[in-house]
Order: C-alpha cells, then sequence, then structure tokens
C-alpha cells in the first residue's frame, strides 16, 4: 500500500522484537498499489486503512477477531506495542487486518482509526444500555434524544461527537480552550454546546445541565475521570477511553462515590482500540458526517504537512489545531 495521509502516535509503545527503535503512527490511510496472489476481495486502487491491534493468537477473543478485548495482553499494536507503525512511504499487512474506505470520503479517510475508538465505546454502552433497561426503554435508539457529555474535544472527543449528533443525542463537550477556537465552533457547527472547565466546576456540572445520561471520556487526566462519576444521572453509563500518565496519588470520597453508582444504577466501562466491526462502523459514521457537515467535518483536519518537513508537526502547535496529517505521497 501506498500510504497516503498517516497521523504520529498519541501513546508511547514498546519496541518491535530485535529492533533498537519502533516506528511510530498507529494512525493511517492510504491506496493500494500491490496485492498479493492469495488476496481476494482487495483490489489496486482501493483506499482504506489497516488496524492497529495483532491478536495474541492464544485466547478465544483473538481467534474470534476482538484482539481489542484480548485475554492475555500478548498482543502487538502497530506504531505503539512491539509493531513497526505506519508512518512510513510503503506499508504491507495481511489482509485480514484491511477495512475499505470508500474514495468518495477520501479525504477524510484518516480520521477512521479515531472515530473506530469512539465507536466501540459508543458500541459497547449500547449493548450494556440494551441488555439491562429494554423491558422499558426503546434501547434500538436509546441515544436519541439522551444527554452526553464529551469531557476532550480533541479528535476523539469530536468523533464522537459526530457518532453521537448522528445518533440524535444532545450533545455537550467539555474542554479548556477559549469559546473562540476552533474545536467549540466545530462542535457548535454539528448542534453540540460547548464548556469551558476553567469556569464551570465538574463538580457542578449535573446542576448546570440536568439529567446527563452518557460520559464520553477522551482527556486522560485521572483526576478529572473521576470527577466525571458525579456528574452521572439516573441509569447513566460512562465510557473512559483516555489513559492517564504519571503517578500523582488522588483522594476520593470513596463511600460517597460508591453510594452514588449503587442508588443510581450507573454503569463505568472502560474501553480501548476497537475490533474490525468498530472500523467498519467509522467509515459509515465518517461517511454521514461528511454528507451532513461537510464543512464541520473537514475541519477536523487542520493542517497537511509533506513528510520531508515532519518536524513541524511535531513542534509547531497553533491554539487551533485539532488534527495534523502528514502526507507521504
Amino acid at each position: 500500500m501506498r500510504h497516503g495521509p498517516g497521523a504520529g502516535g498519541r501513546r508511547a509503545g514498546g519496541r518491535a522484537s530485535g529492533q533498537g527503535e519502533l516506528i511510530i503512527g498507529h494512525e493511517m490511510f492510504g491506496q493500494v498499489l500491490e496485492t498479493g496472489s492469495t488476496v481476494e476481495d482487495v483490489r489496486k486502487g482501493d483506499f482504506g486503512v489497516f488496524t492497529v491491534r495483532r491478536g495474541c493468537g492464544k485466547c478465544a477473543a483473538c481467534e474470534k477477531g476482538r484482539s481489542d478485548m484480548c485475554l492475555t495482553g500478548d498482543y502487538t499494536e502497530r506504531g505503539i506495542k512491539g509493531a513497526d507503525g505506519f508512518q512510513a512511504e510503503f506499508v504491507v499487512d495481511r489482509e485480514a487486518y484491511f477495512v475499505k474506505v470508500p474514495g468518495k470520503i477520501a479525504e477524510i479517510g484518516v480520521l477512521t482509526e479515531p472515530m473506530s475508538v469512539a465507536a466501540k465505546a459508543i458500541d459497547e454502552a449500547l449493548r450494556v444500555q440494551q441488555a439491562r433497561l429494554n423491558a422499558f426503554e426503546d434501547t434500538d435508539k436509546w441515544f436519541r434524544g439522551k444527554k452526553a457529555l464529551i469531557a476532550g474535544i480533541g479528535p476523539i472527543g469530536l468523533m464522537a461527537a459526530f457518532a453521537l449528533r448522528l445518533r440524535g443525542a444532545e450533545v455537550v463537550g467539555m474542554d479548556i480552550v477559549d469559546e473562540d477556537t476552533l474545536r467549540p465552533e466545530v462542535l457548535r457547527q454539528i448542534g453540540g454546546k460547548y464548556i469551558d472547565g476553567r469556569i464551570t466546576e465538574t463538580r457542578d456540572l449535573d446542576e448546570v445541565l440536568g439529567q446527563i445520561d452518557f460520559v464520553f471520556e477522551a482527556a486522560g487526566i485521572a483526576k478529572l475521570q473521576i470527577q466525571l462519576i458525579d456528574t452521572l444521572g439516573m441509569n447513566a453509563i460512562y465510557l473512559a477511553t483516555g489513559i492517564p500518565a504519571g503517578s500523582r496519588p488522588l483522594t476520593v470520597n470513596g463511600a460517597e462515590l460508591m453510594q452514588q453508582l449503587v442508588l443510581k444504577n450507573q454503569v463505568l466501562i472502560g474501553s480501548v482500540n476497537a475490533g474490525i466491526e468498530h472500523y467498519k462502523a467509522a467509515v459509515a459514521y465518517l461517511e454521514a458526517s461528511l454528507e451532513k457537515w461537510p464543512d464541520a467535518i473537514r475541519q477536523v483536519i487542520t493542517e497537511r504537512i509533506p513528510a520531508s518537513d515532519f518536524k513541524r508537526a511535531l513542534e509547531h502547535h497553533s491554539k487551533d489545531e485539532i488534527k495534523v496529517v502528514v502526507e507521504w505521497a
């Protein structure tokens, strides 16, 4: 595959076996140049992405194609853990890890991986709510009219906003950027509301917003992750996708926290990576987003930089930066 737009890694990872370094880049998009003799459904000229994680080959989850739920932890992830990433002009992989992206959305195809993270989290929430609330709610359309709080409206948080708005949710995004910057503006363009976390305290959000049915956490800040539990309403569900760093201790009112979780029937779930079906769902979300909000979804990619000038992507950041793409093609 000729590697077209590609994004750098967002998480630290281990080196590939036998190598002194790891090529970064777990988000990618490209066009197929050649296929092997055993490839059946992919053709030269197809656009698409490769998934990130490779299963351990030993557990039931990986054998069923759900390496995102690996039971052993012995998986590898391209550009993150034990396998080189996609930050190169050409990449090679197996057909099983390839997801086609229609040419008509090629301009935003590099958003497939971050959208897949949101797609998995939303799917997890829907499955859990269907299992426990189906007796008295129309859970096939559970998100419709529900209030969703997104903490952190970077690329993944914004992808969640697009997907949730497509599902009919009322979306509120929280971050610590100024009102007049691009991320809040994109959120408003798709019908979302922005709250500046420097002005409104997290503990006050439930009083300001009322019943919050769904929390999608994409900030990766441990203190905030714990504080967000307080915002949950009755029968609400919380999906955490951020991966916090550091080892600073936190003080938590454990009794009050657990009382709330029990008495309000709340659910907390951690979600990482995505399965192949979530990548396919991500493509569908992107296709629908480009049709409904073409200007907004295009604005998520704020800059395209040639690979020869890659340092600029790492060292220079503007207040309106969302997703910077390094182009090899």
